[in-house]
């Protein structure tokens, strides 16, 4: 047995449970602002606090960057979504999620006297569901589940008939 492949059962189930609970909170994400057509992310870059602000102001009051960053979003959080559910180049898929998730969280990090606009779930200092989530992220990279459990299988058996 491969190093890939020597999960105990449970350590399987809740690996690839993990990896689809994640993918779906990316896939409704994306679909939700694919089916909106009023979605936007102005709001949310323009509510952003903190030492990076201007950088999401600025992304936000430029119509071009507007329109780039909607599509990046609606876009990228849907392919994030859909490569974890299916276990299909789930390693980028969670380095993408990453990216997204890091962006999320420069955008409004929870500090002492932070206050925004948008609505929050709950009173978060530094460690907000974002971070949380970005670890379970790097597990699933660390720990991956879709050489055994989705299309990453079958890509790599593929590949590895190519190169021999």
């Amino acid at each position: 047995m491969n190093k890939l492949t020597s999960y105990s059962r449970p350590q399987t189930l809740w690996l690839v449970i993990l990896r689809l609970l994640i993918g779906w909170h990316f896939l409704y994400e994306g679909l939700v602002k694919l089916f909106s057509s009023s979605w936007t992310a102005y709001p949310y870059l323009m509510d952003s606090r903190g030492f990076l602000a201007d950088f999401f102001h600025t992304i936000a009051e430029n119509a071009e960057f507007l329109a780039f960053s909607n599509y990046v979003n609606i876009y990228g959080l849907t392919l994030v979504g859909l490569g974890l559910i299916l276990g299909c180049f789930s390693r980028y898929a969670s380095i993408g999620g990453i990216v997204f998730l890091s962006l999320y969280y420069l955008s409004h990090i929870p500090y002492i006297g932070a206050n925004s606009m948008m609505p929050t779930e709950g009173s978060y200092l530094w460690i907000d569901k974002n971070l949380i989530e970005i670890g379970a992220l790097m597990v699933l990279i660390y720990f991956p589940t879709s050489h055994i459990i989705g299309f990453d299988r079958y890509i790599s058996r593929l590949l590895k008939r190519k190169t021999a």
